[in-house]
């Protein structure tokens, strides 16, 4: 009996044809919007969850609040300078710190110029190697840079093949940074990171000389000596630059980040973005079922003596309940199903265009079956919902008065 009900529920959806495709119009965006949005932020997490998971352990980033790195150095107005990372080199559970400097220079190749990331290495090998240890810099070819390599650099990745120099740059090769000739020495392998793939890696005493650069610091990177007292030793250099610097609590113009502190940070924002994308695709589907429900309102009016004739034959009110409600329910259901192809659709397609455009695999869809089931299943309820006045509606008609309209 159910399937008949099933069958004719669905014999009268076709029937209806556009309208029943417009009818689903809200929950097609709806859905979509929900399934590709969060595919992709759920990629994007689990990229950005492995890129600090290969950070060291043992790691702490020291910056001024705010800092950005745009030309002609960082944004943050107050620098990090050489006492400060003296004071963080007297923390109680700091191996070493390690000054490091971000810029944004020019550079030329093959009569193309082209701004990219500079970042320095320090002039102390031990501290070289901490830094390639840290980040798990490893050389495709060549090498990578030693406290010797004066008036050398190592490249990123994507210069191997950049599109906007249009030649490949090997190893050996000169290619000119800020007007100033340097010798490339190597290349990285690929990183998850995209700014990675088109850094330009010097010698700290090369950068400083090149843009000029007097006792200032961008970023300190502090090793600390146990791994399981990081958070400890985070909040001493906090307490030793607070009070240097006589700040209160709340007000400090500087952070002290452990690789679990950051991944929270970014963690948080994604969260905050999924919870707009879910608020904006509640009010689609919102929309989505007062187009079923008035859909299903004017497909009563529509056959009104085909219910009175239903009747008349013996259909009781729980009968033609159920054939409505299984109508409404088909609408959120096809809806959401075709509304979750879609999104996944536009997820892959917006992923490949960034991974293509970035030069890095760093946007991938990452395919949740239990919220794609959710999204469905939920968008089913919703067509329920929408359905139940309209089907109490029919139901309830009198075969007499049907039949005479």
């Amino acid at each position: 009996m159910i399937w008949d009900y099933f069958l004719l529920a669905l014999s009268n959806l076709k029937h209806r044809g556009l309208r029943s495709w417009l009818t689903m119009l809200g929950i097609f965006i709806g859905i979509a919007a929900v399934v590709s949005l969060i595919s992709m932020g759920q990629g994007l997490q689990t990229a950005i969850t492995g890129q600090f998971s290969s950070l060291s352990a043992d790691m702490l980033t020291i910056q001024n609040s705010g800092t950005g790195f745009g030309p002609p150095g960082s944004t943050a107005v107050r620098k990090l300078t050489s006492h400060d990372l003296e004071l963080i080199e007297s923390a109680r559970g700091v191996a070493q710190a390690v000054s490091r400097l971000i810029r944004i220079v020019y550079f030329e190749y093959n009569d193309v110029r082209v701004y990219r990331y500079v970042v320095s290495m320090p002039m102390d090998q031990k501290q070289i190697d901490f830094i390639h240890n840290s980040f798990g810099f490893k050389a495709e070819s060549g090498k990578l840079l030693k406290e010797t390599d004066k008036g050398k650099v190592v490249l990123g990745n994507n210069f191997a093949n950049d599109l906007e120099i249009e030649k490949e740059i090997r190893n050996g090769v000169s290619v000119t940074i800020q007007g100033k000739k340097f010798e490339v020495v190597g290349v990285l392998k690929k990183s998850s990171t995209f700014q990675v793939n088109f850094a330009v890696m010097m010698l700290e005493d090369d950068l400083k000389e090149l843009l000029k650069i007097g006792d200032e610091i961008d970023i300190i990177a502090a090793q600390v000596t146990d791994k399981n007292r990081i958070e400890e030793v985070g909040k001493e250099i906090e307490r030793k630059l607070r009070r240097d610097r006589n700040e209160k609590i709340g007000e400090e113009d500087f952070s002290v980040q452990t690789p679990v502190k950051a991944l929270g940070a970014v963690n948080l924002v994604l969260n905050i973005v999924n919870i707009i994308v879910i608020g904006i695709a509640a009010i689609s589907l919102f929309v989505g079922g007062i187009g079923i429900t008035n859909s299903m309102f004017t497909s009563v009016l529509e056959r009104t003596k085909e219910i009175g004739i239903m009747k008349a034959v013996g259909a009781r009110n729980k009968d033609i309940l159920l054939i409505f409600l299984i109508e409404s329910g088909l609408l959120g259901f096809v809806g959401g199903v075709v509304g979750a192809l879609i999104g996944l659709g536009f997820a892959f397609t917006a992923s490949f265009i960034a991974n293509q455009a970035l030069g890095a695999t760093l946007l991938e869809v990452s395919i949740s079956y239990p919220l794609l089931f959710a999204a469905i299943a939920f968008s089913l309820v919703i067509g329920l919902i929408s359905g139940i006045v309209p089907a109490i509606q029919a139901s309830k008609l009198k075969p007499t008065e049907a039949l005479r309209k």
